[in-house]
């Protein structure tokens, strides 16, 4: 959680958006004063950018940035204080919420390049991605307990990226841990030198770009939803999302190409 101080270009917009010639587009919070606090304006922008990406057929890939020298720091604690009211923290969380499930919602992969610090609901963040790269100097926590607040909703997506007692560890303690622990307890997929950063994240895309979207597309989706089930349905679930996967262009194309010991032709992939 971050004590925001005002933007210091009123004009900058909350939000950036680039996007090369492959299809991956960049999404930069950019309140780099703040440390990418998750101010309302910032999670609506989010919102509204990720279901707008979803649809948009073009895009492969969505890397989530922070300007600055911070991923994120979580909510606006100076905003949070100037509406202390149970109606609006709930509709402050439901928000949050929204702009986070859009996140595993969306058929692209969302991959985290994370720098500085990640914490609370910027640490969700993190876990909410499909992916995430830090820098080696990168570090992480929920630390919402050490002001009294239990982070509850970071809590959800910590405790499915990491084992539960490592996870209740971060939440109860609401100390810092560094790059290498949070690669090793599953919360970010690989570590390395902070110029080495925008290499690394561009190395993992364009690996996902190189595979048919349709493929990647059905696996997120099936790989959630999953998650959730019991055994017995998650694997009648997986059969028939492989079923329907077999059938698509690009999969009988692929299995045609390792028959015939040759490179597969995807075509829009």
């Amino acid at each position: 959680m971050a004590m925001a101080e005002t933007d210091a270009r009123v004009d900058a917009p909350l939000l950036t958006e680039s996007r090369d010639t492959a299809g991956v587009v960049r999404l930069t919070m950019n309140r780099p004063q703040a440390f990418n606090a998750l101010s309302e304006g910032l999670l609506d922008a989010l919102t509204e950018a990720l279901g707008r990406l979803a649809s948009d057929h073009t895009v492969r890939v969505v890397v989530l940035a922070g300007a600055g020298k911070a991923f994120c720091a979580g909510h606006d604690l100076r905003e949070m204080r100037a509406s202390p009211s149970h109606d609006y923290y709930r509709r402050l969380f439901d928000r949050c919420t929204r702009m986070m499930m859009a996140i595993q919602k969306m058929p692209q992969p969302v991959l985290a390049r994370v720098q500085g610090i990640a914490t609370a609901a910027g640490c969700q963040l993190v876990a909410m991605c499909d992916l995430a790269v830090a820098a080696d100097d990168a570090r992480f926590a929920v630390s919402g307990v050490n002001l009294g607040l239990f982070c509850s909703t970071p809590g959800v997506a910590l405790s499915r990226n990491l084992h539960r007692k490592q996870a209740m560890e971060m939440l109860l303690t609401g100390d810092m841990i560094d790059a290498e622990t949070a690669r090793e307890r599953g919360l970010v997929n690989r570590v390395v030198p902070a110029g080495q950063l925008d290499e690394e994240v561009a190395r993992l895309a364009a690996s996902i770009c190189a595979k048919p979207a349709a493929a990647v597309a059905a696996g997120k989706c099936l790989f959630y939803r999953q998650l959730e089930m019991g055994i017995e349905a998650a694997y009648q679930l997986a059969g028939q999302t492989m079923a329907c996967n077999m059938m698509d262009e690009s999969a009988l194309e692929g299995v045609q190409a390792f028959i015939d010991k040759r490179s597969p032709s995807w075509r829009g992939s």
